[in-house]
């Protein structure tokens, strides 16, 4: 099943889809696979796997550390598709990864893997849409979404050009700043739901990150207009802890999926 296909079936059944975020290879890639699944059985719609690489300045630190596990694990992105394509699961994979990786393993060749593995998105945190041309061509010409992300500082003019060249999902940052669990959701994330959706009329779904961690903050997002939420660090801090993982990462699933019913 692909993104689109993810939440129209989500649409009608008027539910908002949870998107879970985890490392691919912390602490291991065989933990991974463990991990995923416990995600799958929790009722997460999208799988957002990320591509470890040694400067994402996108991530606050409990992310940072989970890819420093990884990358101290070996993972890279031979062992990364890999391990995608062994996952067999029936929701979508999308790699967030930055475009380093990308550009050293070739445009083509990545999109042509993520097909291979069974990706069907992928997001890069630090490609600007101007400079998105090469890479969103393969991934038309393949079928694979490629996934801009708009923050609270985007000019509207340049909300318009993210919306017509994304697909499968817009990431809307939830505030200025990295990633990491938060105590509250920002106003202007409230705010930036209506402002996207007023100013480029787009039918993409929406899908906010950055510091959601808590069902009641997934459900006010959902509640406030949004198609999706994307949960990463609550995630990472139980594989973090290393206890009891799997069965940690289905109930907190489940308690999130439960919120944006």
């Amino acid at each position: 099943m692909n993104i689109e296909d993810k939440f129209t079936e989500l649409k009608t059944r008027n539910e908002g889809a949870l998107i879970a975020y985890i490392c691919a290879g912390d602490p291991t890639p065989d933990d991974t696979v463990a991990i995923v699944h416990a995600l799958v059985r929790g009722g997460a719609d999208v799988i957002e796997l990320g591509l470890p690489f040694s400067d994402p300045i996108a991530d606050g630190p409990t992310i940072q550390a989970s890819i420093e596990r990884a990358l101290d694990a070996g993972m890279n992105p031979d062992i990364f598709f890999d391990l995608a394509h062994s996952l067999d699961v029936s929701v979508p994979l999308v790699v967030m990864t930055y475009y380093n990786i990308i550009f050293k393993r070739g445009l083509e060749r990545f999109v042509r893997d993520c097909v291979k593995s069974g990706i069907s998105g992928i997001i890069v945190p630090d490609l600007p849409v101007e400079e998105s041309d090469g890479l969103a061509t393969h991934c038309r010409t393949h079928g694979v979404d490629l996934i801009f992300l708009i923050a609270p500082t985007t000019y509207p003019e340049r909300m318009g050009k993210i919306a017509d060249r994304g697909s499968g999902f817009i990431y809307l940052v939830a505030r200025i700043g990295v990633t990491g669990a938060r105590d509250d959701i920002a106003e202007s994330t409230l705010s930036l739901i209506d402002l996207v959706r007023g100013t480029t009329q787009t039918t993409t779904p929406l899908a906010v990150g950055f510091g959601i961690s808590t069902p009641d903050q997934a459900s006010a997002i959902i509640k406030a207009g949004a198609d999706g939420v994307i949960v990463g660090s609550a995630f990472v801090n139980i594989i973090a802890d290393r206890v009891n993982v799997p069965e940690r990462i289905e109930e907190l699933t489940r308690e999130l999926k439960s919120a944006v019913l």
